[in-house]
């Protein structure tokens, strides 16, 4: 073995165990592992929580609603459109504030009547059920993004899990069933689809599809309004209260294969 000094020549020479300890870095030179990166990830878990997304979903939804009670979207009944905005700026335009206003609880039928009266009964209809798919959209992925993982596991009530079933198993014709006989609240219908297992592409194709006549009546009615007496204004109306009818009955007859589920 070789020493510390070769013997014939004097010259240090290190040996490997005695480099290895030298380079060894004493136990607690480098001090204690510190506490920011477990508190960081911590605070991650539960800002990522199912109820931390839910209770930001409530915080959303609670100020838009303040928001639209505080700009009044309603006055465009009476008001009129912005005169800066005209031709298809405006339909777009329309059809943007559509969807946040459906979004924040805004019924549709208000605004599909101010889109009939400011745009006319084609290019108000083409404004309305844009809007219409993308506020359904809208509150869609916030429903599922935010809402969702929180909300499955309250789904017990024999109701509740029908509900959810059908949705999940036949998203597509339950969608388009909701909309063309009205009566389940747009909202509520958005946020319900949202918490099932239902795919986006089938929920906003069945909303574009299942909207068409019901948005279409509160638009000719709208852009009619000033004649009251006219056969489209009269159709219209019908057209709006026949459907109603229509669903309340399916509804009924509907509610003890329900409760059976």
């Amino acid at each position: 073995m070789l020493d510390a000094t070769t013997r014939s020549g004097g010259t240090a020479t290190a040996s490997p165990r005695a480099a290895a300890t030298d380079l060894a870095v004493p136990e607690g030179a480098l001090g204690p592992v510190p506490a920011a990166p477990r508190l960081a990830a911590r605070c991650a878990r539960v800002l990522l929580s199912p109820w931390s997304r839910l209770s930001l979903l409530v915080v959303l939804l609670a100020s838009a609603a303040s928001m639209v009670l505080l700009f009044e979207p309603q006055r465009l009944l009476t008001d009129g459109w912005p005169p800066h905005l005209s031709g298809a700026a405006a339909v777009v335009a329309y059809a943007v504030a559509y969807g946040v206003c459906t979004v924040a609880f805004v019924p549709r039928p208000l605004l599909n009547l101010a889109a009939g009266a400011l745009f006319g009964t084609q290019l108000g209809l083409g404004s309305a059920l844009a809007g219409t798919v993308l506020g359904a959209g809208i509150a869609f992925c916030l429903g599922r993004a935010l809402g969702q993982d929180a909300l499955r596991p309250l789904l017990r009530g024999r109701l509740l899990k029908a509900a959810d079933h059908q949705l999940s198993r036949h998203g597509f014709r339950s969608m388009l069933a909701t909309r063309l006989f009205p009566g389940v609240p747009f909202a509520a219908a958005n946020y319900c689809a949202a918490v099932s297992r239902m795919g986006l592409l089938p929920f906003l194709l069945a909303t574009a599809l299942g909207s068409i006549p019901n948005t279409a009546a509160y638009v000719v009615a709208g852009a009619r309004a000033s004649t009251p007496t006219s056969p489209a204004f009269l159709i219209a109306l019908a057209c709006i209260a026949v459907p109603g009818l229509v669903g309340a009955v399916v509804a009924w007859r509907k509610r003890h294969r329900l409760r059976g589920h």
